[in-house]
């Protein structure tokens, strides 16, 4: 038997996320290079704090 792939579109969550990196980019006043770092480490942090959370969800 064939297992169905199901392939889900979260295109409202990047948008948030798109929008929570511009504020803390805009609200922190960094420059063109604070902010191009911020886009790789900014991700990082939130992962680090919403990963205790995900992992009593999911069991």
């Amino acid at each position: 038997m064939r297992d169905k792939i199901r392939i889900d579109q979260h295109s409202s969550l990047g948008m948030l996320w798109v929008v929570g990196w511009l504020f803390t980019v805009g609200f922190l006043k960094f420059g063109f290079f604070k902010g191009l770092l911020a886009l790789f480490v900014w991700p990082y942090f939130i992962g680090v704090l919403l990963a205790p959370m995900a992992a009593t969800i999911v069991g």
